[in-house]
């Protein structure tokens, strides 16, 4: 088991997933919700993300197959999707990559908030599933596959704590300290994107690699 490599997706994934940048969101969705609601509300989210982001990494070549999407065309693509999603973070903003307007209204409806968006696809949004189906494939054994469950299981569990602890983050980290990691997660998260359009470019050029 390839423990260094496993580190290096974890920090990815959380990069990406950015659940500090996401707590002003879950506050305002769950404003005026008792502690009993949003402690249920952040226990449906962290198991809504950590079953759609070992999904992708098990299966998700699978679908690519299904599809006849090619491993480096995905990886080109998500790179790019992933590049742009840190662009927005770079910028401390929201991308629409996981969230649009037509999702955001949903936060009016509480029964759903959990899965809907805040879940799917505010945290596991097309960025995380990109790069889960794009880590599993660099490591194509069964072995390898299972492994992603080890930084998606501590990524989620991140995910948890950190909703848990929204309203206490929130007051000590203030508006500015929100932006401050995400802009850092954001510069992270671009040479993450770099390197997955690099590895792409030279499997669909081999000519490059030489």
């Amino acid at each position: 088991m390839d423990w260094a490599y496993i580190v290096k997706i974890g920090i990815a994934l959380f990069a990406i997933v950015n659940p500090i940048g996401s707590v002003p969101i879950f506050i305002s969705a769950t404003n005026g919700w008792s502690q009993q609601q949003k402690a249920r509300t952040a226990n449906v989210v962290a198991l809504t993300v950590f079953l759609v982001l070992v999904i992708s990494a098990l299966f998700g070549d699978r679908i690519l197959s299904f599809f006849s999407i090619t491993i480096p065309s995905f990886q080109v693509g998500g790179g790019i999707l992933i590049l742009l999603i840190s662009i927005n973070m770079l910028h401390a903003k929201q991308s629409h990559s996981n969230q649009t307007p037509e999702e955001a209204k949903t936060m009016e409806e509480q029964d759903v908030i959990a899965i809907v968006p805040l879940s799917i696809p505010l945290l596991a949004g097309p960025g995380s599933i990109s790069s889960m189906i794009i880590a599993a494939q660099q490591h194509e054994s069964f072995l390898g596959h299972v492994s992603l469950i080890i930084p998606i299981s501590v990524v989620t569990l991140l995910v948890w704590l950190t909703l848990k602890l929204s309203g206490y983050i929130a007051g000590k980290l203030g508006r500015i300290g929100i932006n401050i990691v995400t802009r850092l997660m954001g510069l992270i998260l671009a040479a993450m994107a770099v390197e997955f359009i690099a590895h792409g470019v030279t499997g669909l050029f081999p000519a490059l690699a030489a």
